[in-house]
């Protein structure tokens, strides 16, 4: 009976210290959590400003959960084209991305957004992507595509770039502009006489060097960052389009998260934004100056009759994408 004692004794300490293993090793798995790593990508250059807004990104996310999430950011569609990471948002492949008018193929009221002389100026963008407008739109995003949006990146106007100068209309006529791969940019540029060439970013600089296309068009850090004065002598400012881009993430990665690592993102995402716009807002000018001092030529065309032709595009669009949408966004800029 003794040694019976002593038997049952000896195996109900074992199992207490197992508890308290277990219960230590919980302990310890739980203060000291493998960092999750995210991935972020994007089309542009290490040079570009939205390099540095997604590092800051990064760097927020990172400092916010306290080393929790990591953001590792990939440059020059080095994880694929805008089209291909918007899938990969989907999926769940990719977790975060930068990405701009393509998502309108993925969520179709943003389509209205991308027509050309929308937008009156970088005010009347401002008030619609930074109020209700932009929450609707951003919602109907996740709710169409679970792609979550998480906020709107300002780039500034876009801006021709050409292999001569720009005075009139009549000087884009038949020229094969490259444009990106988003049906209202395509309309419009046909009806001002172009010859409008979807193609993704990554090619541009090669198409542009083999004469594929005669021009682009896309803001002046784009220009900037993409090298382009080295395959083009002349620059239009046109301000055709006020640009945005979104800062997206994937459904699947947030649902993932705790809300702890949720609220950090988001509140990064806001702080992320604030730092870019400015940045955008300092460097732009600085990075025009370096574009002529580099050698291109400055031409300041008339748009007058250019909005004019864009704008009979606009009312096929406003029908198909959402009528009450388009009406809110002109309204908005009255």
């Amino acid at each position: 009976m003794k040694r019976l004692s002593l038997v049952l004794l000896l195996v109900f300490s074992i199992v207490a210290l197992a508890g308290c293993g277990g219960n230590s090793a919980k302990s310890d798995s739980g203060s000291a959590k493998k960092p999750v790593t995210l991935k972020l990508g994007h089309i542009q250059s290490e040079t570009d400003l939205w390099h540095q807004g997604a590092k800051k990104f990064a760097e927020l996310v990172e400092k916010k959960t306290n080393g929790e999430v990591k953001v590792q950011v990939f440059p020059n569609s080095t994880i694929g084209n805008d089209r291909d990471m918007a899938e990969g948002l989907q999926m769940g492949s990719v977790d975060f991305a930068l990405i701009a008018g393509v998502l309108g193929n993925f969520e179709p009221s943003l389509q209205i957004m991308e027509m050309p002389y929308l937008f009156k100026d970088e005010a009347h963008l401002r008030k619609v992507i930074y109020g209700p407008i932009g929450d609707q739109l951003l919602d109907n995003l996740l709710k169409s595509s679970n792609i979550r949006g998480l906020s709107f990146w300002e780039r500034g106007p876009r801006q021709l770039t050409t292999n001569k100068p720009v005075n009139s209309l009549n000087d884009i006529k038949g020229v094969k502009i490259r444009v990106p791969e988003i049906p209202p940019m395509v309309a419009a540029w046909k009806a001002m006489g172009a010859n409008p060439t979807p193609m993704a970013w990554g090619e541009v600089y090669t198409a542009l060097q083999q004469n594929v296309i005669e021009a682009q068009e896309n803001p002046v850090p784009y220009i900037h960052a993409g090298k382009i004065y080295e395959v083009q002598k002349y620059i239009a400012m046109t301000n055709h389009k006020y640009e945005y881009v979104i800062m997206a993430m994937s459904n699947k990665t947030w649902e993932k998260l705790t809300p702890e690592q949720q609220k950090a993102i988001s509140e990064a995402a806001k702080e992320a934004t604030e730092y870019e716009n400015k940045l955008v807002a300092e460097k732009t000018n600085d990075l025009f100056k370096d574009l002529q001092a580099k050698g291109m030529q400055v031409t300041k065309p008339d748009t007058t009759e250019w909005a004019k032709l864009a704008q009979t595009t606009h009312k096929e669009f406003a029908e198909k994408y959402g009528i009450d949408l388009y009406n809110k966004i002109i309204e908005a800029g009255k």
